[in-house]
């Protein structure tokens, strides 16, 4: 049956495709019969609608099935086409603020390239503000508001990180401590592994002690002060708690942890919830997570922080279906779509009745997520954040071979992550 309904939509797209092919080659003539087109439209209820839509290539197939019923839904009011693009939510953004006018109907993007969007007129407000407001959390609400409009429909409510390990090794006890999970890896010849080549990870040492990291008002450029020299965690005293756990052998900096896990090397690694599926079927019955482990800091327990962010559909202002673009985009948001959307692709969802059901209640990874959010920020940083924290967490994973001082690696990386996106 699926099969059937891919060929059908593939079919349904190529046919978008030329009809849009035929509208940019017309003439001044064609302009003036389609705009007679859409009169009619208006007189009859039953015109042609084309959108098209951008979102990840793992949401095909779920993207496929949601829009198939929505043009089931509506195949009395209009002949709904529906062309689907896969792209990468992170490269939304710099897609659209390239070429803003060329962009499609609807997108899936990330809170945290929403003010930029909005900035650079790509993104149109909801049209049903009160009723998106009272069906997904204040939280996901909040994400997508900018000067008090609200302009994205949000999906899910799990774009974070958290803590996954093996219950062969590790128990309940055990996880709130890096430091014992450490020890215990390191005893079996284990490890524990995470990505100290990503900003997103490396946050998670500055985020609970004081120090902070955000956008600026200017909407591109950052703030930031973690080289702070003063009060009770200093940022040396950070990068000398990254240098200990970095030298430690039951640590391993990588992005390859499923494989590891796969070899039954890594007992403990930090990650999200798309990677529940893979590692609960490696595990099998040792499967187990829960939130960020404390971590030794100055002579502190400290939490283990994380940025916690929401996927959110987002509808051109450009668009020649705008009316149409927003109803979709509110179809595929909506409490059973999100339910599907968990089912299909085992994501938290954003609607306050959907993530009440219980399979996403037992699912551990959404506790483990839910109980992360507590101690988690919304990503709000400027592009030139990543790769100077890239390449400050890479010194420390690898021991700082070149005896730099750790005040002057921070304050490189801090000045470069707080320079201006201009330049």
């Amino acid at each position: 049956m699926l099969k059937k309904v891919l060929q059908c939509f593939l079919a349904i797209s190529v046919s978008g495709l030329l009809l849009s092919g035929c509208a940019e080659s017309g003439t001044n003539n064609d302009t003036s019969s389609s705009v007679k087109t859409e009169q009619e439209d208006k007189t009859t209820g039953k015109g042609d609608v084309t959108l098209s839509i951008w979102a990840g290539k793992e949401d095909q197939e779920y993207i496929n099935i949601v829009t198939q019923n929505f043009i089931k839904e509506h195949q009395n009011e209009a002949n709904i086409k529906i062309e689907y693009s896969p792209v990468v939510e992170g490269d939304v953004r710099s897609a659209l603020l390239g070429n803003v006018l060329k962009g499609p109907d609807i997108y899936t993007t990330t809170d945290g390239d929403i003010q930029s969007l909005v900035a650079g007129g790509a993104a149109s407000p909801v049209v049903n503000s009160d009723e998106i407001s009272s069906r997904n959390t204040k939280a996901s609400i909040d994400s997508v508001t900018v000067y008090g409009t609200i302009y994205g429909y949000p999906v899910t409510a799990d774009n974070g990180y958290f803590l996954y390990y093996n219950k062969k090794y590790l128990n309940d006890n055990d996880v709130k401590s890096l430091d014992k999970i450490l020890r215990i890896a390191a005893r079996n010849r284990k490890k524990f592994a995470m990505d100290w080549t990503s900003g997103w990870y490396i946050y998670s040492f500055f985020g609970q002690t004081g120090m902070r990291v955000t956008l600026g008002k200017d909407g591109t450029t950052n703030l930031c002060n973690w080289n702070n020299t003063k009060g009770d965690i200093k940022g040396t005293d950070v990068a000398s708690a990254l240098l200990r756990i970095g030298k430690n052998s039951g640590f391993e900096n990588t992005k390859e942890w499923i494989q590891g896990m796969r070899r039954g090397k890594v007992i403990a690694c930090v990650s999200g919830i798309w990677d529940e599926s893979t590692i609960k079927n490696i595990l099998g019955e040792n499967y187990a997570a829960t939130k960020l482990p404390t971590y030794t800091v100055a002579g502190k327990q400290i939490q283990m922080a994380s940025f916690f962010g929401y996927k959110t559909l987002g509808v051109s202002p450009y668009s020649q279906h705008i009316e149409w673009a927003h109803k979709l985009a509110d179809y595929i948001s909506n409490e059973d779509n999100q339910k599907l959307r968990f089912e299909m692709r085992g994501q938290c969802p954003s609607n306050i009745n959907a993530s009440q059901t219980d399979e996403i209640i037992k699912s551990q990874a959404v506790s483990a997520v839910l109980k992360q959010s507590e101690y988690s920020e919304l990503q709000r940083i400027g592009g030139n954040y990543w790769d100077p924290v890239a390449e400050f967490g890479t010194i420390m994973a690898s021991g700082n071979t070149d005896g730099k001082p750790l005040q002057e690696i921070l304050d490189d990386m801090v000045t470069k992550v707080k320079s201006s996106a201009l330049k």
